[in-house]
């Protein structure tokens, strides 16, 4: 299996407005491969600017909200591609769009990374914070497993949840929870 980063990829709209999205980022020798699925903002986006940005936060709540709907959060422009990153971002790379693999379902954008930049300590993350990033990768599988999958995984995300988190962890893991909620009615 390749190495991938939990990032937060911002890329631009048609009309210059940032749009904020997590992904995780492949490991492809020197390159990162973005992979959005069809039919996605990310995807239009890459296809019309072939720039991204990859910003890497400690605040899991930027992951939890946008599988939520909750994507406003500050930016501030870079230097080398056209985009912004996350102002509270702990780093950042700057990719350009190398080469694309079409595929009908998810096409595979090739990116080298034009600049990358640290902007404060990384602290790592705590066992709260990953079981939020676990969690949210589950939320956007919601419609592909089992529900008993689903039990299972937040039975064991939430005594890292319960031991280990924080305010913003706390904050992330109930919108979280509202969605699977929400999804859970809907069945």
């Amino acid at each position: 299996m390749p190495r991938i980063v939990e990032t937060i990829v911002t890329t631009l709209d048609a009309d210059g407005t940032p749009y904020i999205a997590p992904l995780g980022l492949i490991a492809d020798g020197d390159n990162w491969i973005i992979a959005p699925f069809r039919p996605s903002r990310t995807l239009a986006n890459l296809e019309r600017t072939p720039f991204a940005v990859a910003s890497h936060t400690d605040d899991v709540r930027v992951f939890a909200g946008g599988v939520t709907g909750r994507k406003n959060w500050r930016t501030v422009p870079v230097e080398h591609v056209q985009g912004v990153r996350l102002a509270d971002a702990v780093s950042h790379w700057e990719l350009e769009v190398a080469d694309v693999h079409e595929d009908e379902q998810r096409p595979r954008f090739s990116c080298r990374v034009v600049h990358a930049q640290s902007h404060r300590p990384w602290e790592g993350f705590n066992r709260a914070q990953a079981a939020v990033l676990e969690c949210a990768v589950l939320v956007t599988r919601l419609h592909m497993l089992p529900p008993e999958k689903i039990d299972s995984e937040l039975k064991y995300l939430d005594i890292a949840i319960s031991k280990t988190a924080g305010p913003r962890e706390q904050e992330a893991w109930g919108w979280l929870m509202e969605k699977i909620n929400a999804w859970r009615a809907g069945q």
